[in-house]
């Protein structure tokens, strides 16, 4: 795996990153110190989660799992996240000062640390005021708590307000965030991609199969059934088996993702990996795997070089729609402008 920095940090991050949400959930405690053991033993050192993973249980098995593992803890990156309801009165839920504080707190005791290396706002929080956010995420920096804080699912215009409030208050700025990305969902780059270019903030995808969608085990017009996360539940979330079957962009990806993958002689998962971690701006692809073989199946994306007409194919074959305005092609064009002057 490559080494870069986290966003605009000093911080050192795999390009690949161990996401944690099956912790717990899909797979469990002892499974998951395997993927764990696994993951780090082919070099990887970037471990995310959530306090709302299996309620906090994803960050529990993180927990005891550093605590049997004596110096694990200074190699590894640890990045969690809070927002999302840990209860059901009004103030489970948020990014206000007190739901942040007891959240925070919390997600320190179960992972058994004194310091989350990138704290994480998991969404945009309409009611709390930035500043508010803001100011307590710069408090918890103060304070040693966290190293670095980042967001989750935010829109292009709520990043760049959010490293502006910052930077004119003189607060630490964000260094990353997470967004849904794969060729499946590439509609990012219209807005928010752009905006985390120009503030030097680092991507952090999730979901970057599509929700399994990018690893060739889905058919066309077939329903999905078995052990899978669509054959156990076929209407499940964005990744909803009906509406991206009877969307022929879908199989147009697929289709050349696999034609890649067989030129290759490698799995369609790992040339979607590979395409989306040598995107612009995108610093760790974060993996989300049941088991050791799918992990090592994605982590062998490191090693896959594609090349540049496989780059242009893919590029082309998963272009995302665009309208006439604000971001067709004509659109676009004017916001160009060459240097010669010109259209």
């Amino acid at each position: 795996m490559q080494h870069r920095t986290l966003g605009h940090t000093g911080a050192i991050v795999t390009s690949f990153a161990l996401g944690t949400m099956t912790f717990g959930a899909e797979a469990t405690e002892e499974t998951s110190h395997g993927i764990l053991d696994s993951y780090f033993e082919a070099g990887g050192n970037f471990i995310d989660t959530a306090d709302v993973y299996s309620s906090g249980v994803s960050e529990e098995i993180i927990g005891r799992w550093l605590a049997g593992r004596p110096g694990l803890r200074d190699q590894a990156v640890i990045a969690t996240k809070g927002r999302f309801p840990m209860g059901t009165a009004p103030n489970d839920v948020g990014t206000s000062r007190r739901h942040l504080t007891r959240a925070l707190d919390d997600s320190l005791r179960r992972l058994g640390v004194e310091q989350i290396d990138l704290y994480q706002m998991h969404a945009w929080d309409p009611i709390t005021p930035l500043e508010e956010t803001l100011r307590f995420l710069e408090d918890a920096v103060s304070r040693g708590k966290i190293a670095y804080y980042g967001f989750s699912n935010f829109l292009g215009w709520q990043l760049t307000k959010a490293v502006h409030v910052a930077r004119s208050q003189g607060w630490n700025p964000p260094v990353s965030l997470q967004p849904q990305y794969s060729l499946l969902v590439r509609d990012i780059e219209f807005e928010i991609v752009p905006a985390a270019l120009d503030a030097g903030i680092g991507l952090l995808p999730w979901s970057p199969l599509g929700g399994g969608w990018l690893s060739g085990k889905y058919r066309r017009d077939q329903r999905p059934s078995g052990a899978t996360r669509l054959g156990e539940n076929p209407e499940r979330g964005m990744e909803a088996w009906k509406a991206r079957n009877d969307n022929p962009r879908t199989w147009t990806v697929i289709d050349a993702v696999e034609g890649i993958a067989s030129d290759h002689g490698v799995s369609p998962s790992q040339v979607a990996l590979a395409w989306l971690a040598d995107r612009p701006g995108v610093t760790s692809v974060i993996l989300g795997t049941r088991s050791k073989e799918q992990l090592a199946d994605n982590l062998a994306a490191a090693g896959l070089e594609l090349s540049a007409d496989e780059v242009t194919r893919l590029t082309q074959a998963s272009q995302p729609g665009a309208g006439i305005y604000p971001y067709g092609p004509m659109a676009q064009e004017q916001r160009s402008r060459k240097m010669e002057g010109g259209r």
